[in-house]
C-alpha cells in the first residue's frame, strides 16, 4: 500500500485500513524502526496515571481498609496499582 508524507510530516492510513484494524481518531500508536529500515506501527493503551504523596497513599489505604462504599472499577484498579515512585517524590 502506498502513502505519501505531507509537508506537515504526517501520514494517513487509508479509511478501509483503519476500520479493518479498529483504529480510531485518538488510537495511539508506537513506532519503532527495525532493523534494515522498515517502518513498525503497533496499536498501545494509554492509562491515566493518578499521583499522590505519602498523606494520600495513608488515606487511600485508610479507604481500601474500611470496605465502605462502592467504587467505580476505573478507580478500584487504580487503587489497587497505586504505589510510590522514589524517582518522583510529590512534597
Amino acid at each position: 500500500m502506498l502513502v505519501t508524507i505531507d509537508k506537515r510530516g504526517s501520514i494517513n492510513i487509508p479509511a478501509a485500513l483503519r476500520r479493518q484494524l479498529g483504529l480510531k481518531p485518538g488510537t495511539y500508536l508506537e513506532l519503532s524502526v527495525e532493523p534494515g529500515g522498515s517502518i513498525s506501527l503497533h496499536p498501545v493503551t494509554i492509562y491515566p496515571t493518578v499521583m499522590l504523596n505519602q498523606t494520600g497513599l495513608k488515606k487511600l489505604e485508610e479507604a481500601r481498609a474500611s470496605g465502605q462504599g462502592k467504587l467505580p472499577k476505573w478507580l478500584v484498579e487504580e487503587m489497587e496499582n497505586a504505589r510510590t515512585d522514589p524517582k518522583q517524590e510529590i512534597p
